[in-house]
C-alpha cells in the first residue's frame, strides 16, 4: 500500500513545501515539466507525491482520494463545511502567511470597526434601496464572521480575481480578501477595519479523516510523522 500526499503544484507554496520537507530529511521533487503533475518523494517508504492546485487539495482530502495534503487553512475552512470532521491538522508549517480581512474605502473616515460597518450598511440600504456589496471569493468564512459579529444588510458578490479593484470599478462597495503585506489594499485606497481580520492563514500539513488508511497506511503514516517529528 502507498499513501498519497497532495502538494501545491507551482509557485512559492510548492517551493516552500519542498524546502520544509527537505529540511526534515525527506526529498520532494517534480519529475516532469511544469505542465506535468508528476513528482517523486525520497526519504520515506510507501508515500506517493501528487501535485495539484492548492485549491483542489481540500476537496481531495475530504473525498479521501489523498491521505495527506499541504494547503492554506483559509482554503480548508472556506471549502469544507464542518472541516474538523473531514481533516485533521498535523502541523502548521510556518510559511504561506496571509490574513483574510474586511476592507473598506479609505474615504469612509467614520468606518473603523464592524459596529461602524453595521450602521453604515443599514444606512446604505435605507438610502439606496439595496444592500451594501462585498466582493470576495471567501463566502463561507465572511458570511459566518459577519453573522457572529452582528453585521447585516449586505450581500456577497463573487470575485475570483483582482478583488481589490472591484471598488474602483463600482461593482462592490467594499471587499473581503487575503492580504500578506497590505500594499495592494493601500494602492487601491482601501483600509482594513481594526477588528476586521476574519482568519489568519498559513500553510498546514493535513490528514484526511475519510481516506482508506488500513493497518499498512497507519504504519506508513507513523513512520512519516516520526521522520518529521510530528505527533498525530
Amino acid at each position: 500500500m502507498t499513501i498519497k500526499i497532495g502538494v501545491p503544484s507551482k509557485g512559492r507554496l510548492m517551493e516552500k513545501t519542498f524546502d520544509w520537507f527537505g529540511a526534515r530529511g525527506i526529498s520532494l521533487r517534480r519529475t516532469g515539466s511544469e505542465r506535468e503533475y508528476a513528482g517523486a518523494i525520497e526519504g520515506v517508504e510507501g508515500v506517493e507525491l501528487v501535485l495539484m492546485s492548492a485549491g483542489e487539495i481540500p476537496r481531495e482530502l475530504a473525498a479521501g482520494r489523498i491521505h495527506l495534503g499541504v494547503t492554506g487553512t483559509d482554503l480548508i475552512r472556506e471549502k469544507l463545511a464542518v472541516w474538523e470532521n473531514q481533516v485533521a491538522e498535523l502541523a502548521l508549517m510556518g510559511f504561506g502567511h496571509a490574513d483574510l480581512v474586511i476592507a473598506v474605502p479609505i474615504c469612509w473616515v467614520d468606518v473603523e470597526t464592524l459596529d461602524d460597518l453595521d450602521a453604515v450598511a443599514a444606512q446604505f440600504r435605507a438610502t439606496h434601496g439595496m444592500r451594501l456589496r462585498i466582493a470576495t471569493k471567501y463566502h463561507r468564512l465572511v458570511r459566518d464572521f459577519l453573522r457572529d459579529h452582528g453585521v447585516a444588510d449586505y450581500q456577497l458578490e463573487d470575485s475570483q480575481g483582482a478583488t481589490e479593484g472591484t471598488v474602483k470599478h463600482e461593482t462592490a462597495e467594499m471587499i473581503a480578501d487575503i492580504t500578506s503585506t497590505g500594499d495592494t489594499l493601500r494602492a487601491n485606497h482601501l483600509k482594513v477595519l481594526v477588528d476586521g481580520v476574519v482568519h489568519k492563514s498559513q500553510a498546514t500539513l493535513l490528514r484526511s479523516r475519510n481516506a482508506d488508511w488500513g493497518n499498512d497506511g497507519r504504519k506508513i503514516l507513523r513512520d512519516l510523522l516520526d521522520k518529521l517529528e510530528i505527533s498525530d
